[in-house]
């Protein structure tokens, strides 16, 4: 019985898996609050708190607003309150890890539309160059910077009330995703300062540069993001893990050729048992693209819940179909 259940959780159609996740999980973090969910605002994903239908919110939003208390009152009392929304946004990440990138997120199922889109319409995705990716993916750290540090420069007085939840001004998410509830109030600019000037200013920007960098880019916006850049750091303490055999790979390419992020490791490295990058995804897509058995496995409780397997492999690639017609 239990191999048969592993059987058939190896040979999944993870496309359509995949698709069915993210369709209900957009609807939740979208549309959830029209049925009055609340799933609190220490999310692991870019739920963003300006769209009143949402159903929880992303953590960095009240992450910036404790961390830019007073530095007497952020050291004090306020620190249970600090220490207890890390605990919560932790409680959420460690059940899925980086998945909640590739699965729930509605940001991240936004652009993955958006490449269905391009490829429904025959425009071919461009690819960073490994040069380019190693240098790109570092910018997710230095907006990680400005969610940590910008909070706590303003607790400290070298930064004024109108820097507050910075990042927030910035991000893409905070204009784009009220749109799907019927609000574009968003793409106004704040002319209230010099510096919400600037802010909202570059949130426009950004925002206009996630939709054309999403239409040419398999998730663009996802080597630029901080929570991604959060999620990796505590990655190793979730329950859920990505795994690599190396002894039984044979550096084919196929994980790295349907790899959304470019991440060459995947195929190139053979010594590392602990996969996981701080730009994956954690989509499964490697692991389903992999033709050797117990290559690639993705680990709960260090249990292998799902594996790559010759006999998955090519029920996905459609090559059973083949063999059995070519044996009539």
């Amino acid at each position: 019985m239990l191999s048969r259940l592993k059987r058939t959780v190896n040979n999944v159609n993870l496309i359509r898996f995949r698709n069915i996740i993210q369709i209900l999980t957009f609807i939740l973090f979208i549309y959830g609050g029209y049925f009055a969910i609340d799933l609190g605002s220490r999310l692991p994903i870019f739920a963003c708190p300006y769209n009143d239908t949402t159903s929880g919110a992303c953590y960095l939003i009240p992450l910036q607003h404790q961390l830019s208390m007073p530095t007497q009152v952020l050291l004090g009392g306020a620190s249970i309150a600090v220490i207890t929304g890390i605990l919560v946004f932790l409680f959420w990440f460690v059940f899925l890890n980086k998945a909640w990138c590739g699965y729930v997120c509605p940001f991240g199922t936004l652009q993955d539309w958006m490449t269905k889109l391009r490829k429904s319409i025959g425009i071919r995705y461009s690819t960073y160059t490994q040069h380019q990716f190693e240098k790109l993916s570092k910018i997710k750290y230095i907006f990680l910077f400005i969610v940590l540090v910008f909070p706590l420069l303003m607790g400290v007085g070298l930064l004024g009330s109108e820097w507050s939840a910075a990042f927030c001004k910035i991000c893409p998410a905070r204009i784009i995703t009220p749109m799907f509830s019927g609000d574009f109030s968003q793409w106004a600019i704040d002319f209230s300062s010099k510096t919400a000037i600037l802010l909202t200013t570059l949130g426009v920007v950004f925002a206009g540069l996630f939709f054309i960098g999403s239409f040419i880019k398999k998730r663009f916006f996802c080597f630029f993001c901080p929570m991604s850049a959060l999620h990796y750091i505590f990655s190793k303490i979730s329950i859920v893990q990505f795994k690599k055999d190396g002894s039984k790979c044979t550096r084919c390419g196929d994980c790295y050729a349907v790899c959304d992020m470019q991440i060459k490791d995947i195929a190139d490295n053979v010594t590392d048992t602990n996969i996981l990058r701080d730009d994956c995804i954690l989509c499964l897509k490697c692991i389903a693209a992999c033709p050797e058995d117990d290559v690639l496995h993705f680990d709960i409780f260090k249990i292998k819940a799902f594996t790559s397997t010759k006999e998955g492999f090519e029920k996905r690639m459609g090559i059973e179909y083949l063999k059995a017609n070519n044996d009539k």
